[in-house]
């Protein structure tokens, strides 16, 4: 969060003053950044929403909210978490997959969190389920700066055949 406010990088992210997000919003908000959030109307109104961002959207459900927060974001980081951050990383990179956007798609890759899920990858490659391009189109890094160039350099793969 501190590199992205300290770097003009804007943060588009769930909308909650909970958990890892919320604290990665709030060191981007402490180092100057925008900081926009995108709600469901059940977690605002159970009080989960971040109060001070730079601006907050609520939307209807989960779905409307996945589907702004990839309209207003110019690439997808997933930082470690649990089955929410799973959902929404293999839907950003599947929708890369399959050319729906040429956003990069990234995984920090703190203290090798991600590794197993990258084994994983391999290994459905190995058994003909998953090219290698499309691994390599994911983004793998534990260094903020990197990541950042990384987006800047990023070149989609293309439409897939469907």
């Amino acid at each position: 969060g501190d590199y992205f406010g300290r770097n003009g990088i804007e943060l588009v992210f769930g909308g909650g003053h909970v958990g890892l997000m919320g604290v990665v919003a709030d060191a981007a908000l402490a180092a100057g950044g925008r900081v926009h959030g995108v709600i469901p109307e059940h977690l605002r109104d159970r009080e989960l929403a971040h109060s001070g961002l730079t601006e907050l959207h609520v939307v209807k459900n989960m779905h409307e909210r996945k589907a702004l927060m990839a309209d207003l974001a110019d690439g997808f980081v997933a930082l470690p978490g649990g089955i929410g951050t799973l959902e929404e990383l293999f839907e950003a990179w599947t929708w890369g997959q399959l050319g729906l956007h040429q956003k990069p798609c990234a995984i920090y890759n703190v203290n090798g969190f991600f590794d197993p899920l990258l084994a994983m990858a391999e290994n459905m490659e190995r058994a003909g389920f998953l090219q290698q391009q499309y691994i390599d189109m994911l983004i793998r890094t534990d260094q903020p700066d990197r990541l950042h160039r990384a987006f800047q350099d990023y070149q989609g793969p293309g439409e897939k055949w469907l």
